[in-house]
């Protein structure tokens, strides 16, 4: 939800947010590899757009680059989503930004690569703190990372 252009990220959606997160954090690098690999699992041909992935002998689950690269992505989602409240907007550095947009329109990244992205998100956050799982808790998570698109979707250059 927003308002006059700020994000309404209710105390209620912060608190499952940043609960959920203070678990998951020390994990965060096998959730991130898990939320890769379901992804690549839902879309195989996203592999594909992994320079490091592409023409490499090696499992996915066992690439070197993928798990760090995983872990980057995955601890960005949640720490912006632990931010949206506070600050009313997606918190990663513009130049991050501007690096992730520029990156996602190279590689041909599209609304269903985000929806798929989301799902994926939202299966591993469920699979990692089961017993605080919640309607609430999904709608919450849906929607930082829904503000957190919007902010590179906003930075994405159309290709010619």
């Amino acid at each position: 939800m927003e308002s006059e252009g700020k994000i309404v990220f209710t105390e209620e959606q912060e608190a499952l947010v940043v609960k959920s997160w203070s678990v998951m954090k020390k994990n965060s690098a096998e959730l991130g590899l898990k939320l890769f690999l379901k992804i690549f699992e839902i879309a195989p041909t996203t592999k594909k757009m992994f320079s490091f992935l592409r023409d490499s002998p090696i499992p996915a689950e066992q690439n070197p680059k993928l798990k760090p690269h995983a872990m980057a992505v995955f601890v960005m989602c949640c720490e912006s989503a632990t931010q949206l409240r506070k600050t009313g907007k997606v918190t990663v550095r513009e130049t991050t930004l501007k690096r992730l947009g520029a990156n996602h329109s190279k590689y041909g990244v599209v609304d269903e690569h985000f929806e798929v992205a989301k799902y994926a998100l939202l299966e591993t956050i469920k699979e990692a703190v089961p017993e605080m799982w919640s309607p609430e808790m999904k709608t919450a998570w849906g929607q930082a990372y829904d503000q957190l698109v919007a902010a590179i979707k906003a930075e994405m250059k159309p290709s010619d």
